[in-house]
């Protein structure tokens, strides 16, 4: 076996799992909001939308499959977090957003004059119908869909770049922006890599397995050299795509899809843009496809409920919540994803270092599932009172409230796991 280029083919397939519409609308947009604080922001940006989603394929040479993954601080609980994982990047946000892109920068580019609502629901309908067409008959067009436009997307983006990086676009404002590195980490949690990247795991080492790859060692140099290279080029789009949003800053703030077609249309000119709208919306169907059947699968294992007639019903809820835009999804999913985030990256850390006190697992999850829990209501519902009290602590205002926390219940965890197993040792001697 030829490990490099294994490892080069291990990277592009991961980079194309990871690259999809959400990962070409959120860079400019941040760009745009934060104007000449861009570069700050995308480092945060990149820990959470290109760091953490790789550590999060990683874990999985230790970890091996999905079941397991929190699996240390109970069955109940890994399957409950299991299961919101697939929500979330399944019906609830992760695909009525592909049917959302598909109609704002595939659709309405081409039809403006038409009325949205009508367009929106025909849209959609056509979408989700198509996709539930595919994941039944498990057609293999998506396979080809990805191979072709991955390659055209990525060479009009590289030509986006190159003109808007080259050309008289603008320069960023000043927009007085604080906080600037959390709002840009917490922007990362837009693109959901980190959250798939857990499913993406599984995918990647049963593919390592199947080829006869089984040790640990071997697994993490595939996975640490194909992850290298899935980052450049996934650190290279968004750094490209934030700057030329902060280039165009001056203009105010845009819909979400909008900031990426406002850099095609001022770079491409309008049969670019138009171009570009159709080439994502078609990638977005790749996407849905993937998801629909990965999520139906999952709750075909937990319901008697079958495998296809969990797709038409996640079809179905997709179509709905998609007519609703991008914008309302992106509000919508802002308070689970900051629940979610903080608990993902926990596991993932602890899994990546081989952490197998159980007292440790619970008390760095649970710690900070309350603390993030508490914050998010307190902002949802603008209840002052814990707010305030969340406030005092440190790093709380910079939108780290869990970090400290978790910590010391880590802490306390390492120091009373020892003495915990010597108790019940003792226990049981005496019996």
């Amino acid at each position: 076996m030829n490990k490099k280029k294994e490892v080069l083919v291990l990277g592009f397939a991961l980079f194309a799992m990871f690259f999809g519409a959400g990962n070409l609308i959120f860079p400019p947009t941040v760009g745009i909001e934060m104007g000449k604080d861009w570069f700050l922001a995308g480092i945060g940006f990149l820990l959470t939308g290109v760091g953490l989603p790789l550590l999060g394929v990683l874990a999985f040479t230790k970890v091996g499959k999905l079941e397991d993954f929190s699996i240390k601080i109970s069955s109940r609980f890994n399957t409950l977090y299991c299961t919101a994982l697939i929500f979330v990047i399944g019906p609830l946000f992760a695909i009525p957003r592909t049917g959302a892109t598909t109609f704002e920068m595939g659709v309405l580019p081409s039809f403006p004059n038409v009325n949205h609502l009508t367009l929106s629901i025909i849209t959609a309908v056509l979408f989700f119908g198509l996709t539930l067409v595919l994941v039944i008959k498990e057609s293999k067009i998506t396979d080809i869909i990805g191979k072709f436009l991955t390659p055209i997307i990525l060479i009009i983006l590289a030509t986006i770049s190159i003109l808007g990086i080259t050309g008289d676009i603008g320069t960023p404002v000043d927009k007085s922006i604080t906080s600037v590195f959390s709002k840009g980490f917490v922007s990362g949690y837009q693109t959901m890599d980190a959250l798939a990247s857990v499913i993406f795991g599984v995918i990647i080492v049963k593919g390592l397995e199947g080829k006869g790859i089984t040790d640990e060692r071997e697994q993490r140099f595939f996975l640490s050299g194909s992850g290298l290279i899935a980052a450049i080029g996934l650190g290279l789009i968004y750094f490209s795509l934030m700057f030329l949003g902060a280039r165009v800053s001056g203009v105010g703030s845009l819909p979400t899809t909008s900031a990426a077609l406002y850099l095609a249309d001022i770079t491409l000119g309008s049969a670019g843009k138009i171009a570009f709208g159709i080439c994502v919306a078609t990638a977005c169907l790749t996407t849905s496809v993937g998801l629909v059947a990965i999520s139906s699968d999952w709750f075909s294992r937990f319901t008697p409920i079958p495998y296809k007639v969990w797709a038409v019903i996640i079809c179905i809820f997709s179509s709905v919540i998609a007519v609703n835009g991008v914008d309302f999804i992106v509000k919508l999913s802002v308070p689970v994803l900051c629940i979610l985030y903080p608990v993902t990256i926990i596991l993932i850390l602890l899994n990546i270092f081989g952490i197998n006190h159980v007292l440790v697992y619970r008390l760095a999850t649970y710690t900070t599932l309350v603390v993030i829990s508490l914050e998010v209501v307190a902002n949802t519902f603008k209840i002052t009172g814990i707010s305030k009290a969340l406030s005092y602590i440190p790093l709380a205002e910079q939108g780290f409230v869990w970090i400290l926390p978790c910590v010391i219940s880590m802490i306390i965890g390492f120091i009373a796991a020892p003495i915990r197993k010597s108790a019940k040792i003792k226990a049981k001697a005496e019996k």
